[in-house]
């Protein structure tokens, strides 16, 4: 696993080898595909990741670039990498509503079920139940920790 080495370990490595690995993680935030994908094509680890284990593709997806997501995903990206809160990418892309991403990461096997929260209940917690079907949802996904939106409880009936 290659790491974007945590500031306290930095002098250790070269200041431009920092640049360039800070220019990469902001060109995948920026959706700056030319950059990006020549870097990757030359040798960049396509599953580097930042100090909080963001890989480029998270940074992508989450930021809502389809282009350079599905590039990225060309060249083998992993899609089912946690960051280090145990995040997913494809439950990031269901929070911030990138529902052309999401469907993309499912259509390469993103796991819905990996991370905390899941993408399933990630779809769940934000009544995104258009998402449910694609993210392959099943009875027992979604236990009673869960929270349920208000949009998704049936109204109370008024006793006489």
């Amino acid at each position: 696993m290659v790491s974007e080495v945590p500031q306290s370990d930095t002098g250790s490595l070269p200041s431009e080898t920092l640049a360039f690995a800070h220019r990469m993680f902001d060109a995948a935030r920026d959706g700056n595909s030319e950059l990006l994908l020549q870097a990757v094509d030359a040798g960049l680890p396509v599953n580097l990741t930042n100090d909080k284990g963001n890989t480029l593709l998270m940074l992508a997806a989450y930021a809502g670039h389809t282009d350079l997501t599905k590039g990225l995903l060309d060249r083998k990206a992993d899609p089912n990498r946690l960051n280090d809160l145990g995040q997913s990418i494809i439950a990031g892309a269901v929070f911030k509503a990138h529902d052309e991403i999401v469907r993309l990461l499912a259509s390469v096997g993103a796991d819905p079920r990996i991370g905390k929260p899941t993408a399933i209940q990630t779809a769940h917690i934000f009544g995104r139940t258009e998402l449910m079907e694609v993210l392959g949802a099943k009875e027992g996904d979604i236990s009673v920790d869960v929270p349920t939106p208000p949009s998704a409880t049936p109204p109370e009936k008024n006793s006489p």
